[in-house]
């Protein structure tokens, strides 16, 4: 036996010796199935696993789950149909379509909150809460324009949920996305959650081919899909503090970017279509328009920023708060104005009774004024 054959059995010994006890221990922990069950649902069972599994966010999804509901609606289009191949008549038949959304209860009463959207023409609407029940609901009222609808349904020891504050909202935060986009098509009535946080605040959008306006929306990486609008963005504490209504993406599906209405714009919306079941037209009772070149050059302006009052109505809330014609507003509510568009989305939030600030430029100096917003009759 040479050398090498020698040092080549002792590595061969040495490495059984190393690998012995290892193969020796896995091999009867796989002969002991049981043994490893119980040492495992021990080991679930501590305190640090439990508390690491139970935690804020899943408190919070646990506690708004209940108030969540499926909102399943019957809508009836008008289709034209022809009525002859040769000289092109139509007549117009009624054609049903369904559609699901979400939503969420509220209050004690029965009231929901979900999207103007999902709910807008319908003939009939189902409600479908966690616990299976299902009942009829009506709607109280919708805002078209900010994409909010209050229906209401009947019904004992039903779950709500609360109301938190938009304006506290921190951009990082986590953010929990509930809604049931499946209705009928599944037996679990159970919503679906999804978690994230909170990505932006503030999100202003032109307004789209419905006439719907979004303003200071909520913006989240939490998945929103489709049937989810209309359902809460709920905080840590279970709190309500948006309504999930849209994503940009071009499959479909969520790729992150959800837009939720912020619940303070939610409960001014909630208030007036449930006491008046509309939302008020505010009397303004003055006209604006751009600033020009032309325009500022002849009013001595050193900035196109800003719009000109070029219409005062007589004994209007704008006649009786001080504004005049040739006024430049610069600032309505602290928001900078720099243009018409800047100056209707300063005031679309505007309810009846609310107070707006103005910050004026008249005759080169700065002034401010208060318009208390009045029901146009």
């Amino acid at each position: 036996m040479n050398r090498n054959h020698v040092i080549l059995i002792l590595l061969l010994t040495v490495i059984v010796l190393i690998f012995y006890p290892v193969l020796k221990n896995n091999k009867e922990v796989g002969l002991d199935d049981e043994s490893a069950h119980l040492e495992l649902e021990k080991f679930k069972k501590t305190e640090e696993v439990f508390s690491s599994r139970r935690n804020a966010i899943t408190i919070a999804a646990g506690i708004v789950e209940p108030a969540v509901v499926s909102v399943n609606v019957i809508k009836t289009q008008i289709v034209k149909r022809r009525h002859s191949l040769f000289f092109g008549f139509y007549d117009e038949v009624p054609y049903s379509i369904q559609g699901i959304g979400s939503g969420v209860i509220f209050s004690k009463d029965g009231f929901i909150i979900t999207n103007a959207h999902v709910v807008e023409g319908a003939t009939e609407i189902k409600v479908i809460l966690t616990d299976t029940r299902q009942f009829d609901a009506k709607v109280i009222g919708i805002d078209t324009g900010h994409d909010i609808a209050v229906i209401k349904i009947e019904g004992a020891n039903l779950p709500f949920a609360l109301f938190g504050d938009s304006d506290e909202l921190i951009i990082g935060e986590w953010a929990i996305a509930l809604g049931n986009p499946y209705g009928f098509l599944i037996k679990d009535s159970k919503p679906s959650v999804s978690v994230g946080v909170i990505s932006a605040i503030n999100r202003d959008f032109a307004e789209n081919k419905d006439g719907k306006i979004y303003r200071h929306m909520v913006q989240t990486d939490a998945a929103i899909n489709q049937g989810n609008s209309g359902g809460p963005l709920v905080n840590v504490y279970g709190e309500i503090i948006g309504i999930n209504t849209f994503i940009f993406s071009e499959s479909g599906g969520s790729i992150g970017l959800g837009f939720a209405i912020p619940v303070n714009a939610v409960k001014k919306s909630t208030r007036e279509l449930i006491e008046f079941g509309k939302i008020r037209q505010i009397w303004f009772g003055f006209k604006v328009q751009e600033i020009n070149p032309l325009i500022a050059s002849h009013l001595k302006l050193k900035s196109l920023d800003g719009v000109l009052v070029n219409y005062i109505q007589r004994n209007s809330p704008a006649a009786k708060a001080g504004l005049q014609e040739r006024d430049i507003i610069n600032e309505i509510n602290k928001n900078m104005i720099k243009d018409t568009r800047d100056a209707e989305l300063a005031v679309f939030d505007i309810s009846v009774g609310d107070s707006i600030d103005f910050v004026i430029i008249r005759d080169g100096k700065e002034q401010k004024l208060n318009l208390k917003a009045v029901e146009f009759k």
